[in-house]
């Protein structure tokens, strides 16, 4: 009796998988994209990546936003040993460590160079025409405005000033500043680190990158929400903090044929599927631009993983940029960058 009984939890936990297997997400589909109309943005460490993103692939981006986060490989190398200088100079981890910031700007400055030099990314050059913009809440004590200064000054040196634009006169908190969701209270810092401020940084960043010939938003359509599977842009998405499935938000027009452009989104920690559902990518603000102006919305989810008592702890869902997925964790070949880039890369049709 007792083997019969195994079997049939054998049986009945293959039963799960099966099922599992079969409803995993769809895998991601091609577009009419213009390749010289991709651009990314991100909050918290979603900006860390989304910088990260707009410097190692700066060939194929043409313009970036980036909200509460601060210059390229601002945390350094050496993790974990690094975790002192994330916490107390790239961000002010109040209940940790004193602030010790901002991080120097031409460490940044020179690495970029270095790096190019080296081939682990793309020319800095290619930074001169891009748009550029920055978002800090005057009431975000976890990227204090001193961090995103540093980012401001490391833009100016490649990037021509008439590009860039810098929004830091707006009492908010940290997270994604939007105009009419999320907490009622703009400064506040809570989940889901999306407060209504009366301010839509999805419109104004949208516009500053693509231009004022953008029209107003309108209603967006949920079923143009696309669930896909990631696991086939990573050779280990466990080790790489990567969901499942990932998000696309594809307007009618584009789904129709129509050339579009294409934008990535990066959440911040704690803002993943996991954590806060659909809140991301339903009320930060993209998808209204998105279905007016011919936009595809490319979602991209970390997962949480591990605890601090574990080799890779990113326990909160955060995107890498102090190192826990490997030592080129902001190259071309980090496991990160390289999955989003291959995302890219299949929504474009390569």
């Amino acid at each position: 009796m007792i083997a019969i009984y195994w079997i049939r939890l054998i049986i009945a936990c293959l039963g799960v998988v099966f099922t599992v297997t079969s409803m995993a997400a769809p895998p991601l589909p091609s577009f009419n994209i213009d390749e010289n109309s991709i651009s990314v943005s991100g909050v918290s460490s979603g900006g860390y990546l989304a910088q990260q993103f707009h410097v190692a692939y700066s060939a194929s981006v043409m313009g970036a936003a980036i909200i509460a986060a601060g210059p390229y490989r601002c945390a350094g190398t050496g993790y974990p040993w690094n975790l002192w200088r994330v916490f107390n100079r790239c961000m002010n981890a109040q209940d940790m460590t004193p602030f010790l910031g901002p991080p120097n700007v031409q460490d940044s400055i020179q690495v970029t160079r270095d790096e190019a030099d080296l081939g682990h990314i793309d020319d800095p050059g290619n930074l001169q025409n891009d748009k550029v913009y920055l978002f800090s809440g005057t009431r975000d004590e976890t990227v204090p405005s001193a961090v995103m200064g540093t980012l401001n000054r490391y833009y100016g040196e490649f990037v021509d000033d008439v590009n860039m634009a810098y929004v830091n006169d707006i009492a908010a908190g940290h997270g994604m500043i939007t105009d009419d969701g999320g907490n009622a209270r703009c400064d506040v810092t809570e989940t889901p680190f999306i407060n209504d401020c009366d301010y839509d940084t999805a419109g104004a960043l949208l516009t500053h990158i693509y231009g004022n010939e953008l029209v107003p938003p309108g209603d967006w359509d949920n079923n143009a929400l696309l669930a896909f599977d990631q696991g086939e842009f990573s050779d280990d998405i466990r080790t790489a903090s990567l969901n499942d499935t990932g998000y696309v938000y594809v307007p009618e027009s584009c789904r129709n044929g129509q050339q579009c452009r294409l934008h990535v989104a990066f959440h911040g920690c704690r803002q993943h599927f996991a954590a806060i559902g659909n809140i991301f990518y339903t009320q930060a603000g993209y998808n209204e631009w998105a279905e007016t102006n011919n936009i595809i919305v490319l979602y991209p989810q970390a997962a949480a993983r591990g605890s601090v008592f574990f080799p890779w702890p990113n326990p909160r869902g955060c995107w890498d940029w102090w190192g826990y997925t490997g030592p080129d964790f902001y190259h071309k070949s980090g496991a990160q960058l390289a999955a989003v880039k291959a995302m890219i890369d299949r929504l474009i049709g390569r």
